[in-house]
């Protein structure tokens, strides 16, 4: 049995992944600031690609990108 504590949402293409409040896996508090995670679950700017097992593997950031 797996137990998540995380909903995934999709819309066509795109899926996030949503904590207890927004921004919580990317490290926000539930206040809005940064800072909540050591090690959050992804940050804006991450860019990932997907290997042939399924595993989601970090290849570089774009901290300029805000969408």
């Amino acid at each position: 049995m797996v137990w998540m504590d995380y909903n995934i949402s999709q819309s066509g293409d795109n899926f996030k992944i949503e904590g207890d409040w927004p921004g919580e896996v990317m490290g926000k508090r539930k206040d809005g600031t940064w800072g909540g995670k050591e090690k959050p679950l992804y940050s804006p700017g991450d860019i990932y690609k997907v290997n042939d097992a399924g595993w989601l593997v970090k290849i570089g950031e774009d901290r300029n990108d805000t969408e």
